[in-house]
């Protein structure tokens, strides 16, 4: 097949209706169909790089049924092999939010999910030393600003204080955990498996526990004796509730993920917090990276430059071909991604 056959085809997967429970694989299919030509204004990108992201699960349940199937939404890092838009040249590197696809063409001054990324329109972004290209989908991406942004803005902490962080060894916990330390914090995390557990003491947490072999109040009145400062909250449920009560006085907590709840249909219990954060006069916040758009250039730039300093250390879970897409995504409700999962096309 030659180049130009390969550049009229593209590839997709669309999500077929409503998840129920766990994602499964017949949830999902393979869309192969003919790319149009390029219009004035458009570009045609190839992804090196596609994002899946524990956020994805959840957010296709505001869609109605007759939106499928449809293509399942996600960022990923691509090449512009064809343009006929001024501000994308051909060969360019772009931080796209067009779902998980392999080869689309983008309407960057249109609407629609190919229009956009997490700063807006798709980001050419500067090719940085020492930041490989699927980092800008982790550490340097999405979830290093929802850590950067939702830690720093949200928490503020403090040097001193004592900042609890759950999921903390996935994509964004990782970094909330590290950036913590650079502020000078005392650093609680928990994670699922002894082996997460290792590699964020390597990281510099001060204490990490398995929540599945210890119980959360023993482990917080173990590390953190006199209280928690800030909590950057990944997974809601129970360990959320246990965290809240031990917290200090105005302390602050920033909702970033629900994870332990996406899979089963219920509702988070919320109102059993409503007497602590009266009682307690705590700051408790959610939130979405894109209401810090206008200063996520900038965001990039300090999270790249503490990790070529080594002050950030990453680690990626890599899985190999467009055609394993849905399994990495499974995977993250496994727990069998540590840091950020990212499917190498």
């Amino acid at each position: 097949m030659t180049l130009s056959q390969q550049r009229s085809k593209g590839r997709r997967w669309a999500l077929k209706h409503h998840f129920s429970g766990k994602p499964k694989a017949e949830d999902f299919e393979l869309i192969e169909e003919e790319l149009p030509e390029l219009k004035e204004g458009e570009f045609l990108y190839k992804s090196l790089f596609v994002s899946v992201d524990p956020y994805q699960r959840p957010y296709t349940d505001r869609f109605p049924a007759s939106a499928f199937p449809m293509t399942m939404m996600g960022s990923s890092v691509a090449v512009v092999e064809k343009s006929k838009h001024k501000d994308y040249p051909e060969g360019s590197e772009v931080l796209i939010y067009g779902g998980w696809v392999e080869r689309a063409i983008a309407s960057p001054d249109g609407k629609g999910p190919q229009a956009s990324s997490m700063a807006g329109k798709p980001w050419v972004y500067p090719k940085i030393s020492g930041v490989s290209s699927s980092m800008m989908l982790g550490s340097c991406g999405m979830p290093g600003t929802t850590a950067y942004f939702g830690l720093l803005r949200l928490c503020e902490p403090k040097a001193g204080e004592v900042v609890v962080v759950s999921g903390a060894a996935g994509a964004v916990g990782s970094i909330v955990g590290q950036i913590a330390k650079i502020k000078g914090c005392k650093v609680i995390g928990f994670a699922g498996t002894d082996d997460k557990v290792e590699w964020l003491k390597s990281l510099g947490f001060d204490s990490v526990y398995n929540y599945k072999k210890v119980e959360v109040a023993t482990a917080l009145k173990e590390a953190a004796p006199n209280g928690v400062d800030c909590y950057f909250d990944n997974v809601g449920g129970d360990m959320s509730i246990t965290v809240l009560e031990n917290m200090n006085p105005r302390g602050r907590v920033a909702v970033c993920g629900a994870i332990s709840a996406y899979n089963e249909g219920r509702q988070q219990k919320f109102r059993e917090t409503l007497h602590l954060t009266i009682g307690k006069q705590l700051k408790i916040e959610g939130f979405l990276v894109g209401r810090w758009a206008s200063e996520y250039a900038a965001g990039v730039q300090e999270l790249a430059g503490w990790i070529k300093k080594g002050d950030i250390k990453v680690r990626e879970t890599v899985v190999k071909g467009f055609e394993n897409t849905p399994k990495a995504f499974f995977g993250l409700f496994d727990g069998s991604n540590t840091g950020k999962m990212v499917v190498k096309v």
